[in-house]
């Protein structure tokens, strides 16, 4: 017994110590586990900050006595502003709000290409360090008027930084062709959708009760929880120089391959083809959040000032709450939707991922119907219910569902390896562009009123999706949809469109071999 004992001590002295970042925790890497966490308090400072941001600017920035002391703000709004001067009343005060809005969320989400640039040549691990800490001096900024303009210079530079390359860190977890990593992403779409949750509740909550600068200390203090668990965190992510390769996942053990270097080769004739495809289909995403954005923009603006944000008789919730509403519907409806794409795969019936982005682009189009019945039942001093938004941004959300974890789940997969960090930017550009006109479109919202102004949005919006479902096969046609894994000049792809599994997307609640405390 003594001798076997030895032996077995020797054995285990000869083993060689596993990486921490081979850990599993229910299933998944533990890297998975930090990208949510830290994903979902990053977030939580992005939308407690843009809950606060319109009203802010509309109800105490853009007005004398303040506007006087922000540094820079006079090149956007002033008497020789760009978009033009607060002191001609409180509708231009509102467009110039709106504006300001677009141009922030459309950098925003415009630096991601150049971030994911940079990252591609520095690291990641680094790129997203960076820039939590430029974000979180930025939400601290936010609490002195006179830094506001050099807070949102930090904050869009840290956001480009930080947003495509923790999402492609989250790719790098898994083999292109493990199972389990559409699973992966709607795991980290619903941290996004927590943190987005929570941050109304909190930020917005301090911003209308205490003061608009609480609740931007609250989102800074958000950001820094989010880039401490990143940094602890971090030795459960695979090192710069590591990537998973098809070839090494062994799928008994859970797909977990061994390190390779990744290697740079030209483009092939397919690659090309798919980068076509993911521009085609995000010049479409492009108007689809040019409609969502008005969510945090004239639909706020509505919520403040047209409804009476009763929820139960003598239940009254603070207008910012409307924000929190988007989250928790995402929460809610990812579970049946995942077993109706399931029972639709059974079928033989699942769409292929660029129908399912022009059918969510009509269902945001659509949502806009109930605004304007909202709008009817707010004229004069009427205020309507909060249930015509509640039901509002109930399908708006839906139409979410069916465009933005598909379509970023579409672009990880489809993007060549060299240039996968870049392209994922790309999509975080249509966001940007989108952003932007949303806030142009916005301006229409005092000149046509509510009723109208929301009418055009839902009908831009429907068009969108009737034009992008109308050419879905063409673009299928340019993606490898032959349902199996295809290697063309040394680099394997794995398939995307007509897949239903590579497009079952299944969120930690849908999911039973994945609870999360």
């Amino acid at each position: 017994v003594r001798g076997k004992c030895l032996r077995m001590h020797e054995d285990l002295d000869e083993e060689e110590p596993r990486e921490p970042w081979r850990t599993e925790w229910w299933g998944h890497p533990a890297g998975l586990a930090v990208l949510f966490l830290t994903e979902m308090w990053e977030r939580f400072s992005y939308y407690g900050m843009r809950t606060l941001l319109v009203l802010f600017m509309r109800d105490q920035l853009l007005r004398p006595g303040h506007m006087e002391s922000v540094l820079g703000l006079g090149i956007l709004a002033g008497p020789s502003g760009m978009y033009g001067n607060p002191a001609d009343g409180d509708d231009e005060t509102q467009e110039i709000a709106s504006r300001m809005y677009g141009l922030y969320t459309g950098l925003v989400y415009f630096t991601p290409v150049c971030g994911g640039a940079i990252a591609d040549r520095y690291g990641r691990i680094r790129a997203v360090i960076v820039g939590g800490v430029l974000m979180a001096l930025g939400h601290f900024f936010m609490v002195s008027e006179s830094l506001f303009m050099i807070a949102l210079v930090l904050l869009i530079a840290g956001n480009g930084l930080f947003k495509p390359n923790i999402s492609t860190l989250v790719g790098q977890l898994y083999a292109l062709d493990d199972p389990r990593r559409d699973q992966a992403f709607s795991i980290f779409y619903a941290g996004i959708n927590v943190g987005a949750l929570l941050s109304p509740l909190v930020c917005g909550t301090l911003g209308e009760k205490v003061s608009y600068h609480a609740g931007f200390a609250a989102a800074g203090v958000g950001m820094l929880i989010g880039l401490g668990t990143f940094l602890a965190g971090q030795k459960y992510l695979p090192p710069e120089d590591v990537t998973l390769a098809m070839e090494d996942a062994d799928p008994s053990e859970g797909g977990v391959a061994e390190p390779a270097r990744p290697v740079h080769v030209g483009l092939t004739r397919q690659e090309k083809r798919s980068i076509c495809a993911i521009l085609i289909v995000s010049g479409f995403c492009v108007m689809f959040w040019g409609i969502y954005e008005q969510q945090g923009n004239t639909v706020q603006i509505f919520a403040t000032d047209r409804s009476d944000m009763l929820l139960l008789p003598g239940v009254k919730l603070p207008a910012t709450w409307i924000q929190a509403l988007n989250p928790v519907f995402v929460l809610v409806f990812i579970p049946p939707l995942n077993r109706f794409w399931s029972w639709q795969a059974s079928e033989g019936r699942e769409p292929s991922s660029v129908v399912k982005l022009a059918i969510g682009c009509m269902i945001t189009g659509g949502s806009f119907s109930l605004m304007i019945v909202a709008a009817g039942a707010s004229e004069g001093s009427t205020r309507c219910s909060l249930w015509w938004l509640i039901l509002a941004i109930g399908i708006l959300t839906l139409g979410e569902l069916y465009t933005s974890p598909v379509g970023l789940s579409f672009v990880t997969r489809a993007a060549p390896p060299q240039f996968s960090s870049m392209l994922t930017g790309g999509w975080f550009l249509c966001s940007g562009v989108g952003g932007y006109i949303a806030g142009e479109i916005g301006v229409l919202y005092t000149r046509l009123g509510p009723a109208a102004f929301f009418g055009l949005v839902g009908v831009i919006g429907t068009a969108n999706g009737l034009l992008l479902g109308s050419i879905s096969s063409w673009i299928n046609s340019l993606l490898p949809g032959d349902g199996s894994s295809a290697q063309e000049g040394g680099v394997e792809m794995m398939p995307v469109g007509d897949s239903a599994e590579d497009e079952n997307l299944s969120l930690v609640l849908g999911a039973p071999a994945m609870p999360i405390k």
